[in-house]
């Protein structure tokens, strides 16, 4: 069980212009795939395995849109991190 103080989501805001396209899309799924548990994203009204590139586009998340990135196992916390980094940046577009 994680501690307290160990967050295993993160809140984010998609910055590129394309939103979680393809591209944007499998680099998600590459990062996700590292980790040793699972790894989610979710929206308002779905939640999809992370790891899956066909899942993500299943989202259709858009530019603005907001998404939660959760982890199932502490362990994977560097794995989140990248994630977030990878939001962060707009996915390098």
């Amino acid at each position: 069980m994680a501690n307290s103080d160990q967050l295993l989501y993160r809140d984010l805001k998609i910055v590129n212009e394309l939103g979680l396209h393809a591209r944007s899309a499998a680099k998600l799924a590459k990062t996700a795939q590292q980790a040793v548990d699972g790894v989610w994203l979710q929206t308002s009204q779905d939640e999809v395995d992370a790891k899956q590139i066909i899942d993500i586009l299943t989202l259709g998340a858009g530019q603005g849109d907001r998404v939660r990135v959760r982890i199932d196992d502490p362990a994977d916390q560097q794995i989140l991190d990248r994630i977030v980094e990878l939001f962060n940046t707009g996915f390098g577009e």
